[in-house]
């Protein structure tokens, strides 16, 4: 065995022993819904709350640009469990499984030796039990709904707000007499909608309602192939700036309600003496726009959608503090965990680990891609992102350096005519590479 598996007796906080240093990290994984990239105090958004991730970002090390292949919760969870993109995973919509043949983050890790614990939102196919999970607790099977839940434990039906429930499950966990080492996942059904926060946090930001995005546009400039879907039904066209502001106050209630669960969570193990011996990784699924270009969803390429908060707290606060700016995939977090566990990667994980890129062993990807059904892809490389539209037929290009909240389209300007062609050449490469159905469609 590769790992003395002692099954802990105590009950309570003294069940958590701390591990040797010699020992494999706990890790805990925190997976947000839906928050953008752009919702944490402490990087730089003065407007919101959150005391517990800025505490990770002062201890850990933030990636500030991390993306997900595809920006729906199901496809994107399915890479985050498999460590491979959407196109691997055979999962690019809601509903789809994942490809058989591919092992999960949680089985992998129990067959190393870890205790597996899972609450919140699963929203892929069988459940966490059958897919690694030894120890279930508040399980959300679907997509979205009211974050008041109700779930039936024996005879007794637990009811509660979400993020409350599923913190609680976790802290009762940690307190429970866990063994060590243990792989927690804490998947938050917050902030995605119905944007109902607890009314005291409500009430903290309607009273300074928070600013609009630099991006806010009343109406996407053109169609890009999704402006009928549900999340953009959720407020009339044009957005008006009072529509917007009120959106953004219950959507940062949310997250700063969800930020004071995490603290718990944090301040359980750190009670505890477990903490500093505990992989922490704080991610969401996508982001959001929230009025930004004129959207509310996040079915789009533009950063606000496809690049998300991602932060890692390393055992004896290794690195802490520090900004990674090299290009990566959320799901790299999978042969993060692997490495930093001391086994051997399951074969076509995405790579390298996000260690190898803390030590800038490796830059990260030359580029990253996303697409979203067939009404859009996006790569990008450098500092410059390329956005295509096959149905309405048209480009952008995008200088994130001096551009980052993506208002001047370069596309047209003959100055980047080489940068468009370049990029556009490496997207149907990955389509090709990828076997996406739509690659034959696109001229470079």
């Amino acid at each position: 065995m590769l790992f003395n598996r002692r099954s802990l007796l105590l009950s309570g906080l003294a069940g958590l022993a701390p591990l040797r240093a010699a020992a494999r990290p706990n890790i805990l994984l925190i997976v947000a819904d839906d928050q953008r990239f752009d919702t944490i105090s402490a990087l730089g958004n003065s407007a919101i709350q959150t005391p517990a991730l800025d505490r990770l970002v002062k201890q850990g090390v933030t990636f500030t640009n991390a993306y997900v292949t595809n920006p729906i919760c199901t496809p994107s969870r399915a890479c985050l469990l498999t460590g491979r993109d959407d196109w691997d995973t055979g999962v690019r919509w809601f509903g789809e499984k994942i490809n058989s043949q591919l092992p999960v983050m949680p089985e992998v890790l129990a067959s190393v030796g870890y205790e597996t614990f899972f609450t919140g939102k699963w929203h892929n196919e069988l459940t966490p039990e059958k897919r690694g999970f030894d120890k279930t607790r508040f399980v959300f099977n679907k997509g979205m709904g009211p974050h008041e839940m109700t779930f039936q434990e024996s005879s007794e039906r637990v009811t509660g707000f979400s993020s409350e429930l599923f913190a609680t499950a976790a802290v009762d966990y940690f307190k429970s007499g866990t063994r060590n080492p243990f792989f927690a996942m804490v998947s938050f059904t917050a902030p995605h909608d119905p944007r109902t926060p607890p009314a005291t946090w409500e009430e903290r930001y309607q009273k300074k309602l928070p600013p609009l995005p630099k991006n806010y546009m009343p109406e996407h400039p053109f169609d890009n192939g999704e402006l009928k879907i549900r999340d953009e039904q959720l407020l009339p066209w044009p957005r008006t700036e009072a529509a917007i502001r009120g959106e953004l106050a219950t959507y940062y209630g949310l997250i700063s309600h969800m930020d004071e669960q995490i603290g718990r969570i944090l301040g359980t193990l750190e009670q505890s003496g477990v903490l500093e011996d505990t992989l922490v990784a704080f991610v969401s699924d996508n982001g959001l726009a929230v009025g930004s270009h004129g959207l509310l969803g996040k079915m789009s390429m533009y950063d606000h959608s496809v690049k998300v908060p991602m932060i890692l707290r390393l055992p004896g606060h290794r690195f802490a503090g520090r900004r990674v700016d090299g290009l990566c995939y959320h799901h790299q977090l999978f042969s993060t965990f692997c490495a930093e566990a001391r086994f051997k990667a399951p074969a076509g994980l995405e790579r390298p680990s996000l260690i190898d890129l803390i030590e800038r062993r490796n830059a990260g990807h030359e580029a990253v891609f996303c697409s979203y059904r067939d009404v859009q892809r996006m790569a990008r490389a450098g500092d410059f992102k390329l956005i295509w539209y096959p149905k309405a037929g048209r480009w952008q290009l995008f200088n994130l350096r001096s551009d980052p909240d993506e208002l001047n389209d370069l596309s047209e300007s003959g100055r980047y005519a080489t940068t468009l062609k370049d990029l556009a050449a490496r997207l149907a490469a990955h389509m090709k590479r990828k076997g996406d159905p739509l690659a034959g469609s696109l001229k470079v």
